[in-house]
């Protein structure tokens, strides 16, 4: 199985970082790595709730056709464990043709208070084999930077 791990510093508190996972307005705005857009369909913040989003490539990325449809990757992720201000795990699943891409994958972040701030850690597990363990960690590394950007 496949994992990777990311963590960053960042100067705000868990309770901003929480709340910047478990809005979907919020979500959608620094989740999607680099150039891309995110969309949240649906939003229910419980333990078995969770959301649908979808992550679009931007026009001008070339060769990189979507996991779902042409510059779309859309997943459903179910929440498994909510702990304010403290450690989210989620099961995702991304809706794709390809069973290369449809393995559930676990996705756990970890908020450990910090003086002034919070490292922020994101831990994926069992990535699905299509998807690189590079890419993911740069994708992953690239949303916390947008994290960092939006909470500071």
């Amino acid at each position: 199985m496949q994992s990777t791990s990311n963590s960053k510093f960042i100067r705000a508190t868990p309770g901003k970082i929480y709340k910047a996972f478990t809005d979907p307005e919020v979500l959608a705005l620094w989740l999607a790595p680099g150039e891309m857009k995110g969309k949240v369909h649906h939003f229910d913040l419980r333990v078995g709730g969770g959301y649908e989003m979808s992550l679009f490539y931007p026009a001008s990325e070339k060769g990189t056709p979507g996991k779902t449809a042409d510059k779309e990757d859309r997943y459903t992720a179910r929440y498994t464990e909510l702990v304010p201000d403290q450690k989210i795990v989620q099961a995702i699943r991304f809706d794709s043709p390809d069973p290369a891409f449809a393995e559930e994958m676990i996705m756990e972040v970890t908020l450990k208070a910090i003086d002034g701030g919070t490292n922020v850690t994101i831990v994926f597990r069992n990535i699905p084999s299509a998807i690189r363990p590079e890419d993911n960690e740069a994708g992953t590394a690239s949303a916390l930077e947008k994290l960092a950007r939006y909470t500071e």
